[in-house]
């Protein structure tokens, strides 16, 4: 349904804020050298892939929301 979809979505929202702010707190605790530094940047390599992926996902689900949505509405104009 269209509310599962968007609750789908805000999960995935969620999702990406708690992976970004896992990140943000992981790079934080590294030490202040250059093997800190190579990590933190695999981190926020890591972070970047993950949230894209969400993103993509969350993209193809609204797309089925509003598709769902106009199919509801064609479906309510024909019962008229």
């Amino acid at each position: 349904t269209t509310a599962e979809l968007r609750t789908a979505i805000e999960v995935l929202k969620m999702l990406g804020q708690r992976i970004n702010d896992h990140a943000a707190h992981s790079v934080k605790q590294l030490p202040d050298t250059e093997l800190g530094d190579q990590y933190a940047a695999h981190i926020e390599a890591q972070t970047i892939e993950q949230t894209s992926h969400l993103e993509k996902v969350s993209m193809q689900l609204k797309n089925w929301r509003d598709e769902l949505v106009q199919e509801q509405k064609q479906h309510v104009a024909q019962s008229i």
